[in-house]
């Protein structure tokens, strides 16, 4: 089965909170061949670690399903906590923009609850982004939690924005109004709360907010969690470790409902004068319908957003895009959308329209 992006405004737009009768064949073909495999499981985060960078490692991956890109750049910054190593993805697409000066950028953080993954497992299916949207991609290998907690991450986040909109973006061609930044779950919650804290700290904005499947809030009332509990990679009852893992310990300190850490428990009046958005939805995700929420209130407060929805992915499919066609083809048509939404294309309403 094919996935097809639905998005607002359009009048043949699926009914938020909806699922494919069943999941990606592939996908589940590919969970099935590696039961180990899971976000948030019974095994314990060390072993999901360790299970993750031997399967999605681009160093493990078959050489012929290792997506070509132009060039890619191993750097780092000197960080508010230490170094951050950074790895640039150059696409061949996007050399004549880099060339003029005109190019974009898009800051990734990947997710795995705060807790799991690296830049090593997320290269592969980021490179096709990459080429599909003619983005520079700078992938940031930032401090996982439980050993660095909340506000760690969103001042290692804050610190590349920073240095990617001053002379670091100039110097590889990019524009200083196409600077953007994205995630998949907790690196789109990341995403979601680095653009509220730097509104309210006055700062430079994003130029746009990509969010994949983003854990803007634990999803503990939705019909997603429910019947999305197991079996389909993320695991719900593990959103909840992960969110220990990542809250800070000081008493008194931020609550679940700060807005720096659920951005998605906040009334649509807050949420107001922040970068436009485009939030991208799973069928198979516990995380599903905390976003379609997300984008609802991101309207409603007036800020120009798109919303893409692929009924038959579960989490963690631009990883399995190797495995699966569709899981690819899903990809290539989120990465069209990325290309117009950084580039400054059409209204948001209109993004991923053939």
């Amino acid at each position: 089965m094919e996935s097809k992006p639905s998005l607002f405004g359009l009048p043949h737009a699926i009914t938020p909170g909806t699922r494919a009768p069943r999941a990606n064949g592939a996908i589940m073909d590919f969970l099935c061949n590696n039961p180990s495999l899971k976000l948030g499981g019974d095994a314990g985060f060390v072993c999901e670690r360790s299970d993750h960078q031997n399967i999605f490692g681009i160093h493990h991956i078959r050489k012929d399903r290792v997506y070509p890109i132009h060039q890619v750049e191993f750097t780092a910054i000197r960080g508010p906590h230490g170094t951050i190593p950074i790895r640039v993805l150059y696409p061949e697409s996007g050399e004549d923009c880099r060339r003029r000066g005109e190019a974009a950028a898009l800051i990734y953080f990947h997710g795995g609850g705060y807790t799991v993954g690296s830049v090593d497992e997320f290269e592969n299916g980021l490179r096709l982004v990459a080429e599909e949207s003619a983005c520079q991609i700078y992938c940031v290998e930032y401090r996982l939690a439980p050993e660095f907690r909340h506000p760690v991450q969103l001042d290692e986040y804050d610190a590349v924005i920073d240095w990617l909109q001053g002379e670091a973006g100039r110097k590889r061609g990019i524009r200083g109004d196409r600077v953007a930044g994205g995630g998949d779950s907790a690196g789109g919650n990341l995403t979601a709360s680095v653009c509220l804290r730097r509104r309210d700290q006055g700062k430079k904005p994003l130029s746009a907010q990509i969010l994949i499947s983003p854990e803007v809030r634990l999803p503990f009332d939705t019909l997603a969690a429910k019947e999305n509990n197991t079996g389909y990679y993320l695991q719900t009852n593990g959103i909840f470790g992960f969110a220990d893992n990542y809250m800070p310990r000081p008493t008194p300190g931020p609550t679940p409902l700060d807005p720096y850490i659920s951005p998605g428990a906040q009334d649509a009046k807050d949420l107001c004068d922040q970068p436009k958005a485009l939030v991208v939805t799973i069928g198979f995700d516990p995380l599903r319908d905390v976003g379609i929420e997300y984008a609802g209130k991101l309207k409603e407060a007036n800020v120009d957003v798109g919303w893409m929805h692929f009924d038959d992915m579960t989490n963690g499919f631009l990883q399995m895009t190797p495995w699966s066609h569709g899981a690819g083809e899903a990809a290539r048509a989120m990465a069209k959308a990325v290309g117009s939404v950084v580039y400054g294309g059409k209204d948001l309403k209109n993004v991923g329209i053939q």
